[in-house]
């Protein structure tokens, strides 16, 4: 049973708070794309140094650029949210395969990006209720 709190419209701060979440995620994953979509030579240096191919760095940049859109778009959000976390999910993987404590940066994000959705929606509070533990 959920929190009825949960199922209320969210008050500005929520949705404030929400948004502010939402930008973090997205400003980073925006300047990551455009370093890759310039081939940047520390990006394509990066990838190497994680055992991606140099001819990768486009194509990435393009899929994070089309995730962050999605994202954006109200409409599709949520779809966002879910393709943001599967990319932060990558990235993650390939900065524990390379040994680097860099890997909690898109855990991080990852979580804000849900977290900003759940702040401001409320049909993702319905979907993932925080309940208060019975005393």
């Amino acid at each position: 049973m959920s929190n009825a709190s949960n199922q209320s419209n969210p008050s500005k701060v929520q949705i404030w708070t929400g948004y502010v979440f939402s930008a973090l995620p997205v400003l980073f994953m925006l300047t990551s794309s455009a370093m890759k979509l310039s081939q940047q030579k520390m990006v394509v240096e990066g990838f190497a140094k994680g055992g991606m191919s140099a001819s990768l760095v486009l194509i990435i940049g393009v899929i994070e650029l089309l995730c962050v859109a999605i994202y954006l778009v109200p409409a599709t959000s949520v779809l966002g949210a879910v393709l943001v976390t599967g990319y932060l999910g990558g990235a993650i993987m390939v900065h524990v395969r390379a040994g680097e404590t860099t890997f909690l940066a898109p855990l991080i994000l990852g979580m804000m990006a849900w977290g900003g959705l759940y702040m401001r929606d409320v049909q993702i509070r319905t979907l993932l209720p925080v309940r208060k533990r019975n005393a």
